[in-house]
């Protein structure tokens, strides 16, 4: 067990989170993966706003594939369980899980991030394999190739939030730069690396402008049918979540329909519905509808898409509020764009992150908990005046 190599977290965290009255099991994603391992296309990007359910589904991979903990308690009564390539794969891989969201004490610099990460893995690395007296002066995907030389040992990588850093403060352009090398070579062309899924909410190709990690694929919410029903509750899920709600609550105060109303709009690119599932369970949790999603960083979220359009999109935001659509046309790649113009390009990146629905060529505010936000947004001086200290 270590802190980033077999570590016990993700498998703790899955079962927790298992136990939950409110728990959706969405362990037939693993099936769809088993393929990918020890394949040229092994690297997996999944791009969702936040709270939709990748960090769960990350803790979930760590747990099912990682030997540290014998984890059939948890998986036996789930969809995976009915795979035939269930047994041969759970509990028998080397996992290393990062969290990339996580930083050392009194981080104020790159240099302290990164040593976190390099320094925690050689130390597991240490304790791992003993006998090849690992020198720490080398990086450690030197390391790691020098293990899969004398050992044939490959990893399973899983690395939650990879692009937390992008948002932290003290992060430079050049930072940016040096991180994408660092996972670079960490990953791309290593023979040690028997599989790799991240997550993020920013696509790769935001900051990647070369071919560092061209070997991902890239599926987002809005364009990318596959995965789509792994990120977000389905109509069916919810119906099972609000019959758990009617057995556990006396005092009900939520309907069916007002779950429709304040949390469903979203959609898969193969057309099913998706409700918010923070805001779901939250509110069947709390026995009380409110802003869950839409609680923290909506703000700074649509100043930084609307920025360089404020004059055209406000009046849009307005129709928006007052029920309307407004035309556009979707751009898949406009979410990676450093500068973000035309209106398509705004409202595309704003679909992608989940601020905005897209339905036969128009866009909308997909339910009450987003729509009140919005009209908040509305009454903001900064907003029109243009005056915010734009990040």
């Amino acid at each position: 067990m270590g802190l980033f190599l077999n570590s016990i977290a993700p498998y703790d965290k899955y079962k927790m989170i298992s136990q939950d009255p409110y728990f959706v099991d969405k362990s037939a994603m693993i099936e769809e993966l088993i393929p990918a391992l020890g394949r040229e296309q092994r690297f997996f990007c999944i791009v969702r706003p936040r709270r939709f359910g990748k960090t769960v589904a990350a803790n979930m991979i760590g747990a099912f594939f990682g030997k540290v903990r014998d984890s059939k308690d948890v998986f036996e009564h789930l969809a995976i369980a009915e795979s035939k390539k269930c047994l041969e794969h759970l509990n028998r891989h080397e996992v290393i899980y990062l969290d990339c969201s996580e930083i050392p004490k009194e981080c104020r610099d790159y240099r302290s991030y990164i040593s976190r990460i390099e320094d925690g893995i050689y130390q597991d690395l240490v304790q791992a394999y003993p006998d090849l007296k690992l020198d720490q002066s080398k990086a450690v995907w030197d390391l790691l190739s020098l293990i899969f030389e004398e050992k044939e040992q490959k990893f399973l990588f899983v690395i939650d939030e990879w692009d937390a850093l992008f948002h932290m403060t003290f992060i430079t352009e050049e930072n940016k730069r040096e991180y994408l090398l660092f996972l670079k070579s960490l990953l791309k062309g290593k023979s040690y690396v028997e599989f790799a899924y991240m997550t993020g909410v920013l696509p790769i190709a935001k900051y990647s402008e070369g071919s560092e990690l061209n070997m991902f694929l890239e599926y987002d919410m809005a364009t990318k049918i596959r995965f789509g029903e792994y990120f977000g509750f389905l109509n069916s899920e919810v119906d099972h979540l609000y019959e758990v709600y009617k057995a556990e609550t006396i005092d009900r105060r939520i309907t069916r329909a007002e779950l429709d109303e304040w949390y469903d709009g979203y959609h898969t690119a193969g057309g099913e519905h998706l409700y918010n599932p923070r805001s779901v369970v939250s509110a069947l949790a709390n026995n009380q509808l409110a802003n869950y999603w839409t609680s923290s960083g909506t703000y700074d979220s649509v100043f930084y898409y609307v920025r360089n359009n404020v004059e055209e999109v406000r009046d849009d935001i307005a129709l928006m509020v007052a029920g309307e659509h407004v035309e556009a046309r979707m751009q898949e790649y406009a979410a990676t764009a450093r500068e973000l113009v035309t209106k398509d390009q705004i409202y595309s990146a704003m679909v992608i992150y989940g601020l905005l629905t897209y339905e036969d060529g128009e866009v909308f505010v997909p339910n009450k908990e987003l729509m009140l936000k919005y009209e908040e947004l509305l009454l903001n001086k900064e907003f029109f005046s243009g005056s915010r200290n734009w990040i």
